[in-house]
């Protein structure tokens, strides 16, 4: 089941350079539940690309979403991308599960939960 999800935020920065990973601001891990090292899957609207990599948290309030390693090949800057998370939930759990969704705005600041 879809755990949590961060809507339509902008690529800020492409690092070809770096081991891997999605790095995302903190601010916006944290209002949907999303752990550093926890696998996510990324959707880009502008190319069609699906992928799978985990998530780095990135500077506190700074708006940052960057592309890392072979995820810089992926996309671009000005890109929007949705993340997911996913999680496993027994029977009773799923009746009750709500998943957290975020919206943001063109500078990655949370616009609506």
């Amino acid at each position: 089941m879809l755990r949590s999800k961060i809507h339509r935020a902008t690529v800020t920065e492409a690092c070809l350079e770096y081991e891997g990973s999605l790095t995302v601001d903190e601010d916006l891990l944290e209002a949907v539940g999303i752990l550093p090292y926890e696998a996510i899957v990324i959707s880009n609207l502008n190319n069609g690309e699906r992928f799978t990599t985990y998530a780095m948290a990135g500077k506190r309030g700074s708006g940052e979403i960057v592309l890392n390693g072979p995820t810089a090949r992926k996309g671009a800057v000005g890109d929007q991308v949705i993340i997911f998370c996913y999680e496993y939930y027994g029977e009773e759990e799923i009746k009750r599960h709500v998943p957290k969704i975020i919206r943001v705005d063109d500078k990655n600041r949370i616009a609506n939960r």
